[in-house]
């Protein structure tokens, strides 16, 4: 074999080389998010408010656990973080459009959402519970009292208990509100038999109102794990993400705020109306 050849060949597998590993190696290059972030300085949160996860203090600004979770994720890596506040029914789709570059905001890892998002390792744990009307639904105490055609349940919309809902009430009658004030508001104003949220708030509420509502149930309707939601070409940044969270669970950080904030009611001296 001549040496033109031999260089001829060598030169040929390299390329070949090259071309089928070049996709693998692209992937790992940051993304236009990661550059966008790093040349402004700023981490964009997509979020909506619902207690205890963010809401607005007496003065007006925003605390909470995903709001503690969000600003210290940007402080660990040296950034500002700029709040996007958004309707709950819209949170996806404005990620998609580039509103923000990831949702942190008690959003619940399903099979349906990774169709179209990227999520993180899961950073928070909760389940889906039921607060009863005490003048409506004293009697009821099992899911086959609640499934039944003239029983009112109160969601939020476009929130995965729209859906743990649908699973165990079929027969029930669903209305569905944008703030989750106006969900436990119809129950308390006698016009739904109960109201479905992620705990704490249906506990936290029945803690409130012991007179108007209660807890017909001692185990949550659903089990949920919530993730950052990012779009899914920022594969990079969903790793960079992961290690946080790793390393904030790893030092007991997370679930320290999320016991202030889930495990007590501490925080409501803050807020006019929690």
């Amino acid at each position: 074999m001549t040496s033109f050849i031999k260089t001829a060949l060598s030169g040929a597998a390299m390329l070949l080389t090259t071309t089928l590993f070049a996709p693998a190696l692209a992937d790992t290059h940051p993304s236009a998010t990661q550059a966008q972030i790093e040349q402004s300085g700023t981490l964009r949160v997509g979020m909506s408010t619902f207690a205890p996860w963010a809401m607005r203090d007496k003065q007006g600004a925003l605390i909470g656990f995903e709001i503690d979770v969000a600003r210290r994720l940007a402080t660990d890596h040296g950034w500002q973080v700029e709040f996007v506040p958004t309707a709950w029914d819209g949170i996806i789709p404005s990620l998609l459009a580039k509103k923000y570059d990831v949702i942190i905001g008690g959003l619940t890892i399903t099979p349906e959402r990774e169709k179209s998002v990227r999520f993180t390792h899961p950073y928070s744990h909760s389940g889906v519970q039921l607060a009863a009307s005490t003048s409506m639904a004293s009697e009821k105490k099992t899911l086959a009292d609640f499934n039944q055609r003239g029983v009112i349940l109160a969601v939020r919309r476009g929130a995965s208990p729209v859906q743990v809902a649908k699973v165990n009430f079929p027969k029930a009658t669903l209305r569905q509100f944008d703030d989750e004030s106006q969900v436990f508001q119809e129950v308390l104003n006698g016009r739904a038999h109960g109201a479905l949220s992620s705990s704490p708030k249906p506990e936290q509420e029945a803690l409130r109102h012991p007179d108007a509502l209660f807890m017909p149930f001692v185990t949550p309707l659903a089990q949920g794990n919530e993730g950052f939601a990012l779009r899914k070409e920022d594969e990079a940044l969903a790793e960079q993400f992961n290690e946080w969270i790793d390393a904030r669970q790893a030092d007991g950080w997370l679930k320290a705020r999320h016991d202030y904030w889930f495990k007590s009611l501490a925080w409501e001296a803050q807020v006019a109306n929690p």
